[in-house]
């Protein structure tokens, strides 16, 4: 059992983020052990192939049969909008007595293969970790993310809706709040009680998780929740199509203009309709050249959106005169 006393002052802390490198951690336990992770189970077998020549040696060093990860992959994230590249960059200048503790807290000692010099090995820790974001994680980030950031929203209704302690007990049935402790029952058998003390309470929602999780050691605190919503992530998405357009467009295109209600990017539009993503931005072009959708850069990538003209067709009705 772990205990976070609250005090009035901590209660204001309590905040919200979600950290990229802790789902990619986190995910090793669905990777090591997917029969325990059914939801999980369409992006394991869909990524299976893409992880056949990862560095499994290292990767496998980072997760035991417990399915503890070492707490360095589980770094506190400074907000919802935390980058991975941020948090590998702070990875990579890991001091080697960290490195060396979290691996031990997890393993009782530092695996072979990560027992050499500490530099060497925290950079072919971030090596395998970057393989396995662009294998199994890049492609589909973007619709992770977004249930992410939608359980953070539902989170904060719920506060503003019921208050702070209503939230918090329905985080997770392993999850008890009673005005002054949150209690997290893990599977460590260790009975732990730790003070907030100004230093604020971060709650994560992750897909890699059924139960709260807490960090191994005495670090920040910490709970990772399960996410809500994760059970049609995978699935792709079914969109009835208007059977006129989806006979002069062709199904999927009438598909992604159906979907278009929304901004979206080509990656996040592939992964729902489950279509190749050189086959998403090739109909995506022909439906903006037609003038059906219009698409603007946002960050790093191109979003898509249906306009006035596609709304008009999908409705039946004419296009709005200028």
């Amino acid at each position: 059992m772990l205990r976070y006393v609250l005090e009035e002052q901590d209660v204001a802390a309590v905040r919200f983020g979600i950290s990229p490198l802790s789902e990619l951690g986190l995910s090793l336990r669905a990777i090591r052990h997917p029969a325990s992770f059914p939801l999980q189970l369409p992006w394991v077998s869909r990524t299976e192939s893409a992880r056949t020549h990862l560095d499994h040696e290292v990767l496998d060093a980072l997760i035991d049969e417990r399915m503890w990860t070492p707490d360095f992959l589980n770094p506190r994230p400074d907000s919802p909008l935390t980058r991975l590249d941020d948090e590998l960059a702070r990875l990579r200048e890991l001091p080697a007595e960290v490195f060396r503790r979290d691996l031990v807290a997890v393993h009782g000692r530092v695996p072979d293969v990560l027992a050499g010099p500490p530099r060497a090995a925290v950079r072919r820790v971030v090596a395998a970790l970057e393989e396995l974001w662009a294998a199994s994680f890049a492609a589909y980030w973007p619709r992770m993310r977004a249930v992410l950031e939608a359980d953070v929203v539902h989170r904060g209704r719920q506060i503003a809706q019921h208050g702070l302690g209503a939230m918090l007990n329905g985080l997770s049935a392993t999850i008890d709040y009673d005005g002054d402790i949150l209690s997290v029952r893990l599977r460590d058998p260790a009975d732990r009680t730790q003070r907030i003390d100004g230093t604020g309470l971060t709650l994560m929602p992750t897909m890699f998780t059924r139960r709260a999780s807490a960090p191994v050691g005495d670090g920040p605190p910490m709970v990772m929740y399960p996410a809500r919503g994760q059970g049609a992530l995978w699935e792709a998405e079914r969109v009835a199509n208007p059977a006129a357009v989806a006979g002069i467009l062709g199904p999927t295109r009438a598909s992604l203009l159906a979907a278009l209600g929304d901004p979206a990017s080509s990656t996040e539009l592939g992964v729902r309709l489950g279509v190749t993503p050189s086959a998403v931005n090739q109909h995506l072009r022909a439906l903006r050249d037609a003038g059906l959708l219009v698409s603007t850069r946002y960050g790093r990538s191109v979003l898509y959106l249906r306009s006035e003209l596609g709304t008009s067709l999908l409705a039946g009705g004419r296009a709005p005169t200028p």
